[in-house]
């Protein structure tokens, strides 16, 4: 579904990307894993239109969407839930989720697909005609995703979901993600814990410094001496 193609990006003069390839395919959750400044969230960026490409090439489901504005890649199936949550403060949980299928044609079809978002996080069910500003930091990074979720993606792009968040919020997340990969969601999961991220992800990425590290099944990273040993704990 998603080919990033020999990429290189830049900030100003330094090259934060390079020649970084990554693939999706369709119905697989994939992980990016690494430190601090590897290069993820410019990836899930640069993905969306967020970030111009210096260099290379990125296709979503076989077209060239390199130069697409991110409108047009929304427009496409692609949605960013973005590091630090970012929701609307001073709105409800239920004007968020509405805000999340602002460019959807097919109406008809929100009450239903909020009552599913409340299902998928029970949490909000709760918490409906609350100002999102005024909950937890893991019930605005539920809220966050649910609000993704509406948008009825193709391709979902997660960047540090678990980030700064509770233990007991964190298994919560990777529930959902789990949920949804059982459901064929196709997931590109930026993270820093590289534990959950590897227990959610079929394959993955490490990054380090704009580059791919290493690569490979995410039982096979889990189980690496390297991985182990610097993101793992053991």
């Amino acid at each position: 579904m998603i080919e990033f193609d020999r990429v290189n990006v830049f900030y100003a003069k330094n090259r934060v990307l390079k020649d970084l390839s990554v693939t999706v395919a369709a119905g697989e959750v994939v992980a990016l894993i690494g430190p601090n400044a590897a290069g993820k969230t410019t990836t899930l960026r640069t993905l969306m239109g967020l970030k111009e490409t210096s260099s290379g090439n990125i296709r979503f489901a076989g077209e060239d969407v390199t130069r697409l504005a991110t409108h047009q890649r929304v427009g496409r199936g692609m949605v960013l839930v973005p590091e630090g949550r970012q929701v609307f403060a001073k709105f409800t949980v239920m004007e968020n989720l509405r805000m999340g299928a602002y460019h959807r044609a097919d109406r008809k079809y929100l009450g239903r697909d909020l009552e599913r978002a409340f299902d998928m996080f029970p949490h909000l069910a709760t918490r409906r005609m609350q100002r999102a500003g005024s909950m937890s930091g893991g019930e605005q990074q539920m809220l966050a995703i649910a609000r993704g979720l509406m948008s009825k993606p193709r391709f979902l792009l997660l960047d540090e979901p678990t980030l700064g968040l509770a233990p007991i919020i964190v298994e919560e997340i990777a529930r959902v993600v789990r949920e949804l990969a059982a459901g064929g969601m196709t997931i590109l999961l930026a993270e820093q814990n590289a534990a959950m991220a590897l227990s959610c992800a079929s394959r993955a990425y490490l990054l380090e410094s704009g580059s791919v590290s290493l690569t490979g099944l995410a039982d096979e990273l889990r189980d690496s001496d390297a991985i182990r040993s610097l993101y793992l704990g053991h």
